[in-house]
């Protein structure tokens, strides 16, 4: 789903099969492997890997969907973060981890319940083109000055596709500035014939 010249990369375009084969690499050198980092966009599948790992393997997920649930885990272990929506989304995180770190499930939940629809919208289909968001994040927020892209990636999602990138953000906290987001979403809308 992040790049489709990778269909097949494990010998198979079953997940399951290709989760066998997995499996049997990393068992065949357990002394040597730290871990291994999916990102299938499905808890179910990477639980299920999680818990068929070597004593001592970890998971790294990058499960960008469904992160909070896959993180804190449950009585059988829980899956180490690794993830690409922890860049944009880096303060809020750092406060739902502090939380679950001190016990407060019911915080950590709350604090990155608003989280997931924007990881979600960032990284819905065409996933390949996740980094748009990501850019547009760092750039409403301060740590990039521009918004242009390597080969026009900029340009990969639509108007309507970043406006509610705008509005999920703002609702997940994650403007500490909100006139300097403001005032860097005018003139990216402007150039794409909106005015806010």
């Amino acid at each position: 789903m992040f790049d489709p010249a990778l269909a097949g990369y494990w010998g198979a375009d079953d997940h399951m099969a290709a989760m066998e084969t997995a499996l049997a690499v990393i068992e065949a050198s357990a002394a040597k492997v730290d871990g291994i980092k999916i990102s299938l966009l499905s808890a179910e599948k990477e639980i299920a890997m999680r818990r068929r790992l070597p004593d001592g393997v970890v998971m790294y997920t990058g499960d960008d969907f469904n992160y909070p649930d896959l993180i804190a885990g449950d009585d059988q272990g829980y899956s180490h973060a690794l993830l690409g929506i922890f860049d944009p989304i880096a303060p809020v995180a750092a406060r739902a981890l502090g939380q679950l770190a001190a016990g407060d499930r019911a915080g950590y939940d709350a604090t990155f319940a608003p989280t997931v629809p924007l990881s979600r919208h960032i990284f819905r289909a065409p996933t390949r083109f996740y980094k748009t968001g990501v850019v547009f994040l760092a750039y409403l927020t301060g740590h990039q000055q521009h918004f242009t892209m390597i080969g026009g990636q900029e340009s990969t999602r639509s108007t309507l596709h970043l406006a509610e990138i705008v509005r999920l953000a703002n609702t997940a906290g994650l403007f500490a500035d909100p006139e300097l987001a403001a005032a860097r979403a005018r003139p990216v809308f402007a150039a794409r014939g909106v005015e806010i």
